[in-house]
């Protein structure tokens, strides 16, 4: 257990436009996930001609990690051996957008023992490096994260640091490739390559034409071999205080070389929940804000 903690402190770096804001909620009180099947419409027009592939994957980036001006998760995450041997996670996330496209992220791990008060602050930052601290309990320790580890496993899980955050859309150039339909959903389809460094020559996504979520993402190598897959699985409408929200509630990623994957799953999700600005600061690290921590 040691040498797994001692391994977040190696690893580390962390994370996943705005909309009216709803009145925050009480102390000790979570909405849990909708079951409503109503999807407000996309961000991406309807018509005869279909948006630029930047566009499109603007839209997709809008909608996967900044619905809404603030976030509250709670996250269970699973990873899952070649064997079929799991080691789970708990944990929660909150996020705030902030002026002129900037984002903070805290994420504060709940179980296992041998993370828990494990927490990870995040500064991100358009069209330059995020900024990333991390907190390691056993050693009473704040870290800053390095900002090419953003392509690191984010705590050895087949997500990176910059799954969580999300990558610039102008880290790469994007190429719409075509229309696709993946489980029964009419889809765009987009090839990305890096013009900054990255841990794939080229991505391919399916991109949700009616709710501009991600479908599925490949990431191939140098070779152009296939070596990572994200799939969104279940889509849901979350009913926040600013409507209906599309949120994607399951999610996998898998290493194809190795068998490994990592199952996320959203057991509470709220938007415009009214977290204060001092959540996100180093002092929380040492001392999480109880009324998101419990």
């Amino acid at each position: 257990m040691r040498f797994e903690l001692l391994t977040l402190v190696l690893l580390v770096a962390l994370v996943p436009s705005s909309r009216p804001t709803s009145p925050a909620l009480a102390p000790g009180t979570h909405p849990v996930i909708s079951s409503s099947s109503d999807i407000s419409s996309p961000a991406v027009p309807d018509g005869s001609q279909e948006p630029s592939a930047r566009e499109i994957i603007e839209d997709s980036r809008s909608a996967f990690h900044s619905a809404g001006d603030e976030m509250y998760a709670r996250v269970r995450m699973e990873l899952i051996g070649p064997d079929g041997r799991t080691r789970e996670r708990e944990l929660t996330m909150l996020r705030k957008d902030f002026e002129r496209g900037e984002q903070r992220y805290y994420i504060y791990f709940h179980r296992p023992p041998d993370v828990r008060r494990t927490s990870f602050l995040i500064q991100a930052y358009p069209g330059r490096d995020d900024d990333r601290w991390i907190y390691v309990p056993a050693l009473d320790l704040i870290r800053r994260i390095a900002a090419q580890d953003a392509r690191s496993s984010f705590v050895g899980s087949d997500f990176n640091y910059e799954d969580v955050s999300g990558r610039d859309v102008g880290a790469d150039e994007h190429r719409f490739l075509r229309r696709d339909t993946l489980e029964g959903r009419v889809a765009w389809v987009i090839e990305s390559r890096p013009v900054r460094p990255a841990e794939y020559e080229r991505r391919v996504s399916w991109i949700d034409r009616e709710t501009a979520l991600p479908l599925r993402e490949e990431y191939y190598d140098a070779r152009d071999q296939l070596h990572r897959v994200y799939t969104s699985g279940e889509i849901r409408s979350v009913e926040a205080g600013i409507g209906p929200v599309p949120t994607v509630v399951e999610r996998t990623t898998e290493n194809v070389r190795t068998g490994h994957r990592t199952e996320v799953t959203f057991l509470e999700v709220d938007y415009g929940v009214g977290i204060g600005d001092d959540v996100f600061t180093q002092a929380s690290l040492r001392r999480p804000p109880r009324r998101w921590i419990r």
